[in-house]
């Protein structure tokens, strides 16, 4: 067997790596980058819910929220047992009265979902989350509670 693996290429090694990490990860639908770029830049959706299609191997567009959509909108949005990716801009104003805005990338992942889809979506959210460019703040939640409208003001500012 070492004989074997002697006798091969660097090339071929490095081709094997390269797909074995490839066919870990999820694709991504064009629209979902598309959609951020509206919420980013235009501001026409107030939130975003991806879901992973398993059968497609692909990261998709659930929900899309209107911008007079408020967070209470944005939280009942996701399942209660089951992982989710969620895009939340956020609206605060600062403490010298500024108007600001700060993009939430949320990693839902409640206790209550299945193991498997708890792995899926922790092994590709790395690389979902590379593809939306202008992430300002990462939350990671398992309860309600850790991504309370308390929380998300707390992490803004």
């Amino acid at each position: 067997m070492s004989g074997f693996i002697a006798s091969l290429s660097l090339p071929y090694v490095i081709s094997f790596n390269v797909q074995a990490n490839a066919a870990s990860g999820m694709a991504v639908h064009d629209d979902c980058m598309l959609k951020f770029m509206e919420l980013k830049a235009k501001r026409t959706h107030r939130f975003i819910v991806y879901k992973i299609e398993e059968e497609q191997k692909q990261v998709i567009v659930e929900k899309l929220g209107e911008p007079a959509q408020s967070y209470e909108d944005f939280t009942a949005s996701l399942p209660a047992d089951e992982c989710r990716y969620a895009v939340y801009d956020f609206d605060f104003v600062t403490e010298e009265n500024v108007q600001k805005s700060k993009i939430f990338f949320i990693a839902w992942s409640p206790d209550t979902s299945k193991v498997r889809n708890k792995m899926i979506y922790a092994s590709s959210k790395d690389s979902f989350k590379k593809e939306l460019d202008g992430i300002q703040v990462e939350l990671q939640a398992t309860d309600p509670t850790e991504m309370g409208l308390d929380v998300i003001r707390s992490r803004a500012s």
